[in-house]
């Protein structure tokens, strides 16, 4: 009998990576890049839809892929409504509020949309989506923002970080649930979580204003300059957003959002790339000693982990600045393809509980 095939989708605001698992076997990964000038035609997010998913589709036929054998098309979970952390089928209420857009734009969304699309068209394949962005695990004093009109949301890189952090625990023989871990996921965005026994009860909102500047949005502003410039008169609303998400931090000061183009300007010479690059390493920094005042310093390991961990130069700025506080590891890239694919086997085979989202 032919064994199950399952595909992973993680779209990033950066990146579109995909893979193709045979059971638990990986037949293939593929990670592709997008620079601001591939994504410049969409004015909005779920614009790119054909675009990526074109991108999905061309590899299985180069590759000569039997897609009636694919039994689960799993990705990455986008911004819906604030939900408990596991795996959940695809329906419509989902698919509805994703391409409004109801809770946030942001490439994820398109996660559970192609894989939705890509299973329909299949005789036997389920759509899931697994820990999506909007994991909230907070407790009610992490939720206070200094005034009523804002609440503090958990909008992360959930995935990757509570998969890093499992790999951890297990690589120490300990459950990732006995364990009191600050994980940093670098990449498009900067999201810094405070693991306390299982759960991540603070975390920055990577999304939309909050933490550290990445490669392409701005992180935390000066509130009171951020309100002159909104009253300014030169920018729209939208123009603002962007200037949060999309084309804030390195892509503003250097035009790029490539980060690896950005570290070898720094190493050609380029003072301002040098100065960007550290100052991006020198807030995250920053961002995991506050998560280890969240712990109250009860800290077993920082976690270093996206795709920003593959340069040494950043690794070791933040090293620099942390290990005082408890020992770094990092797991550069990230492991969300296999723990999406994982969990789709698991919801297959009837090995946990398959969510429903309402």
């Amino acid at each position: 009998m032919a064994q199950r095939l399952i595909l992973a989708i993680n779209p990033g605001s950066t990146s579109t990576k995909f893979s193709l698992f045979e059971e638990e076997k990986v037949v293939f990964e593929k990670s592709l890049r997008h620079s601001s000038e591939d994504l410049q035609p969409f004015s909005r997010i779920t614009d790119q839809f054909d675009f990526r998913k074109g991108l999905i589709m061309n590899e299985l036929t180069i590759r000569g892929v039997d897609l009636s054998r694919i039994m689960a098309v799993v990705g990455r979970g986008g911004l819906v409504k604030p939900i408990e952390s596991g795996i959940y089928e695809v329906n419509a209420i989902m698919k509805a509020e994703l391409q409004a857009e109801t809770y946030g734009s942001h490439a994820c969304n398109l996660g559970a949309l192609i894989a939705d699309d890509i299973a329909s068209s299949l005789p036997k394949a389920k759509a899931f989506i697994v820990d999506p962005v909007v994991v909230d695990e907070f407790n009610a004093v992490a939720r206070l923002s200094g005034h009523p009109e804002i609440e503090r949301k958990s909008i992360f890189h959930a995935l990757n970080q509570k998969a890093v952090a499992r790999v951890y625990a297990a690589s120490q023989g300990r459950s990732y649930e006995d364990m009191n871990l600050v994980v940093a996921h670098m990449g498009g965005g900067v999201s810094v979580g405070a693991h306390c026994k299982g759960r991540v009860i603070d975390v920055n909102n990577a999304l939309d204003g909050d933490g550290p500047f990445s490669p392409e949005r701005s992180g935390g502003l000066p509130a009171g300059s951020l309100a002159n410039l909104c009253f300014s008169g030169k920018y729209s609303q939208a123009e603002i957003k962007q200037m949060l998400t999309g084309k804030g931090g390195m892509v503003a000061y250097l035009g790029t959002n490539n980060f690896i183009e950005v570290c070898q300007r720094a190493k050609n010479g380029d003072s301002m790339a040098l100065l960007v690059r550290e100052a991006a390493a020198y807030q995250t920094g920053k961002e995991i000693a506050a998560m280890a005042s969240v712990l109250c310093g009860k800290v077993d390991a920082i976690i270093l982990t996206g795709g920003l961990a593959f340069e040494e130069s950043h690794v070791n700025y933040i090293r620099s600045m942390v290990e005082f506080i408890a020992r770094v590891v990092v797991y550069p890239g990230e492991d969300e393809l296999k723990a999406l694919a994982f969990n789709g086997l698991l919801a297959l085979d009837g090995k946990i509980r398959i969510r429903i989202y309402s």
